[in-house]
């Protein structure tokens, strides 16, 4: 282990153990380079690789902070990572969607808010009205399975799926260009998602999120093995180069 990340880890330690709570100020970079026997160059690289990690906020003239620590921000980086990911990752992505989102959706049944559920209401409108195009179809597809999550109250798990959406998105919006009937369907499993979490029946919303993320776990199956799917399409395809969706 080099020198830099035995400070990563010792820095680690100070803030798990309470030493530097969220929130506190780390002492200025000589006297933090003293107190963990180091140079003052790993503590540098150490404070940089923490800070992308969403654990130290360095405030330019002011010092260096820890975050709240919350799990949003911390996780953050998944989604980053996840961008960077090749391809051939996009089917285990699509996996781990299928294990978590059912569960996160029966989660959100147990605990969603009228409030919530109208935001909810008004993105499955709002899908609806866009089913002629891709680009606005799929930002409130998105906006609809993030509401979903928030709704479970569970933080991380929102940061988790939201990492995980942010590649998938890909192949969601090919597929709405491609598939003549996959817009007609999304819109109905959404609803189907909708009305279990009004029902408040966690079952049922554990069976309709599931059976949503099954249609398009195959449907991405089958058309990679054929290879006749860009699995690099934008999310945010501008609607001048994917035109509209074809009803059918």
């Amino acid at each position: 282990m080099s020198l830099t990340d035995q400070t990563i880890s010792r820095i680690r330690q100070l803030v798990q153990s309470g030493r530097f709570p969220a929130g506190a100020k780390l002492p200025p970079e000589l006297e933090l380079a003293a107190e963990l026997g180091v140079s003052r160059g790993p503590v540098r690289e150490a404070v940089k690789a923490l800070a992308v990690a969403g654990v130290l906020d360095v405030r330019r003239g002011d010092g260096t902070y820890v975050t709240s620590l919350a799990a949003g921000p911390l996780l953050a980086g998944l989604g980053r990572a996840v961008e960077m990911m090749g391809g051939s990752t996009l089917l285990e992505l699509m996996e781990i969607r299928r294990l978590l989102e059912p569960a996160a959706t029966a989660l959100a049944a147990t605990r969603i808010t009228e409030e919530q559920l109208a935001a909810l209401r008004q993105h499955l409108d709002a899908m609806r009205a866009a089913a002629d195009d891709v680009e606005q179809l799929i930002a409130h597809d998105a906006a609809f399975h993030r509401s979903v999550s928030l709704a479970t109250g569970n933080e991380a798990l929102t940061a988790i799926l939201e990492g995980i959406s942010s590649r998938t998105l890909r192949a969601r919006a090919w597929r709405a260009m491609a598939d003549r009937g996959a817009v007609h369907l999304t819109l109905d499993q959404h609803a189907a998602i909708y009305a279990a979490l009004a029902h408040r029946d966690s079952a049922l919303a554990t069976a309709t999120a599931l059976v949503h993320v099954d249609t398009s776990e195959r449907w991405l199956n089958a058309h990679l093995t054929d290879g006749d799917i860009p699995v690099d399409v934008p999310a945010d395809v501008p609607a001048g180069r994917t035109g509209r969706v074809a009803r059918g």
